[in-house]
């Protein structure tokens, strides 16, 4: 699965940061990077977390 984040949605809340920090960055300027796109399968479980709780439904999983 892989995971994306649409920029014009995304307020850079970080929750996504705090669930999963290993795929998902905030920089300096507060812009969210996906650092792996490709999702492992054991780390899908946070990731749906991360998609599922992110407030302007910025992220997808496909």
């Amino acid at each position: 699965m892989k995971v994306s984040v649409d920029l014009d949605l995304c307020e850079a809340n970080g929750i996504c940061v705090g669930i999963a920090p290993d795929v998902f960055e905030l920089d300096d300027e507060d812009q969210l990077h996906i650092l792996t796109a490709d999702v492992a399968e054991d780390r899908l479980g946070d990731v749906e977390d991360a998609v599922a709780q992110c407030p302007k439904a910025a992220l997808k999983l496909q």
